[in-house]
């Protein structure tokens, strides 16, 4: 037969009704993804970390050390959330510049738009803008805000502190008081006030108990309504921050405090059955890529992973309806290695560290700078200050499918609120 053949009236109706069955087959496909979507488990308890300075060459480096120096063979050694199954990576420009910092960076984790390097939740235009604790809190969440570094620093300050320049501190202290946040964690506030009433005592009189050490917040936490912990006060070590990993070697001080201690505090004091949002962040990460510290950088990567592996005990007990998100406000350093060897820096990460040198130029018995140390580990460093190069982003738990791929900062803090169920 030539040419086409024309559809008998039988064979048109049979057609057409298999044309209806796939649209009401595909119909009901959307209807069920679309229940599905909304019977998912929202998560509940919600914990945010941030390494600050944290890029992919840190965690490349710091891999590579767990592997050669303390497995003793080549490969990439795990971090507590090397195995979380979302990876993505986010861009992290500010609103006036390619390269961000530690202000402007928090700022858009915590309230999801872009700033001006050096602002607090306060827009190019002059506009304030509530980071997503107060939302959350405001929708009844319990929330804590804690850090290695003093809690009036930047990133913990970008989650409740709204001030055009970081450097205000007492401002940004003051924000603590009015809050209304549940727990707070931290070195300190900084020093010394120039404004009265300080913040120690705008604190209290907003109705927070302060607690100086783990044996201070046992004898208070049960009848605190809202707590501030902060280390326990010492003159041998600045208040204004942590020991770093290295220096808690050499001090041998039980007293001395970790990250993963703050987030287990907090979980303590903040769980309850409508849910909690945390944030944590491992400060001095960024502290230690300035001064290309290739060992301390290392040493305060483990600190945070440890606080993670926290939390991560607490996702195995709660897996439905738990978030686990950890990313960096940016990249500091540019960490990179060509057939490193990271093996040699085991003796120097577990040597004491010469007591009073916060700048840690030379470790073990002071033969090695800096300089020397990441040259013997194959380590170089493309700058001792910010990049501009996306960070990574992990997640495991309730909504963690939303931060795979290349994303922007500003979607971090919008993307929790979506897992949540909530409108951001």
């Amino acid at each position: 037969m030539g040419g086409d053949a024309e559809l008998s009236p039988i064979s048109f109706k049979k057609a057409s009704q298999m044309k209806k069955f796939r649209l009401i087959i595909l119909a009901a496909l959307a209807i069920f993804a679309l229940a599905a979507c909304n019977t998912a488990p929202k998560a509940k308890y919600v914990f945010l970390f941030i390494g600050d300075g944290m890029g992919f060459g840190c965690l490349s480096v710091t891999e590579s050390y767990l592997s050669q120096a303390e497995a003793g063979q080549i490969g990439m050694g795990q971090l507590s959330f090397s195995d979380f199954p979302v990876l993505g990576a986010a861009s992290t420009y500010s609103a006036d510049h390619q390269t961000t910092d530690s202000a402007a960076g928090g700022s858009a984790l915590s309230s999801g738009f872009k700033y001006n390097n050096g602002a607090l939740c306060i827009s190019p235009e002059g506009d304030t803008i509530p980071s997503i604790a107060y939302k959350l809190h405001d929708a009844g969440y319990k929330v804590g805000v804690m850090a290695t570094v003093c809690i009036d620093h930047a990133t913990p300050g970008a989650f409740y502190g709204r001030v055009d320049q970081r450097g205000k501190y007492y401002e940004i202290g003051s924000r603590l008081a009015d809050s209304g946040f549940d727990f707070f964690g931290g070195g300190d506030f900084n020093r010394p006030f120039e404004q009265q009433p300080s913040c120690f005592e705008k604190a209290e009189a907003a109705g927070y108990t302060i607690a100086y050490g783990r044996d201070e917040l046992a004898a208070k936490k049960a009848d605190a309504d809202k707590i501030v912990f902060f280390q326990k006060r010492d003159t041998t070590h600045p208040l204004s921050q942590f020991p770093t990993r290295l220096e808690r070697i050499q001090r041998n001080n039980p007293d001395d405090l970790t990250l993963a201690e703050l987030v287990s505090s907090a979980i303590d004091f903040l769980d309850n059955d409508k849910g909690f949002f945390m944030m944590a962040e491992g400060s001095m990460i960024d502290w230690a890529a300035h001064s290309n510290d290739l060992p301390g950088m290392i040493g305060e990567t483990l600190d945070f992973s440890d606080a993670i592996a926290v939390a991560k005990d607490f996702y195995k007990k709660h897996p439905k309806n738990t978030l686990i998100v950890v990313t960096a406000d940016h990249e500091t350093g540019g960490p990179a290695g060509n057939k490193p060897d990271l093996a040699k820096v085991k003796g120097m990460l577990d040597a004491q560290r010469n007591s009073g040198d916060t700048n840690v130029d030379n470790y073990m018995s002071g033969e090695n700078n800096k300089a020397e140390i990441s040259k013997t580990a194959g380590i170089g460093w493309t700058t001792g200050s910010h990049t501009s190069d996306r960070v990574p982003v992990y997640a495991i738990g309730a909504g963690s499918e939303k931060f795979a791929g290349e994303i922007d900062n500003t979607e971090i803090p919008r993307k929790i609120m979506e897992a949540m169920g909530i409108n951001f």
